[in-house]
């Protein structure tokens, strides 16, 4: 859910909200009995969707952000990486910053990426068989 999202969702619950503070009938109610307000009865509903949210959508997605930048700053010299295009290269430079990474692709191929173009490091031992083209 985007933060786009989020607005009209917060939008329609405070148009709700004032909608429920009017009196809709010709003031019908008896006079000894207590009106409660459905906004009172849906604030557990609420913030129980709200808590589970958190715990199945925001919380996982920081977990992977920062996996992603724990191993993305652990990259140095010699490494093998894939890029998110799909080259593979080894890391030849670093610059001083660490934002820029210059890669060897091939002898006499050197291709400068940003640090945030690097998917991770590169297992050879992972690769698929299907992709030499050995399918069973």
């Amino acid at each position: 859910m985007s933060v786009f999202d989020l607005k009209f969702v917060v939008i329609d619950f405070l148009t709700f909200a004032q909608d429920a503070g009017a009196p809709a009938g010709g003031g019908g109610a008896q006079p000894g009995a207590a009106e409660v307000n459905p906004l009172v009865q849906m604030a557990p509903m609420l913030i129980m969707f709200a808590i589970l949210f958190y715990f199945i959508v925001m919380r996982p997605q920081q977990r992977e952000a920062q996996k992603r930048k724990d191993i993305l700053s652990a990259l140095k010299k010699n490494d093998k990486v894939l890029t998110i295009g799909g080259i593979i290269g080894t890391i030849v430079d670093l610059s001083n910053d660490g934002q820029r990474i210059t890669l060897r692709v091939d002898d006499g191929t050197r291709i400068k990426f940003t640090r945030s173009s690097i998917q991770g490091p590169y297992d050879e031992k992972a690769e698929p068989d299907s992709a030499n083209g050995n399918s069973k």
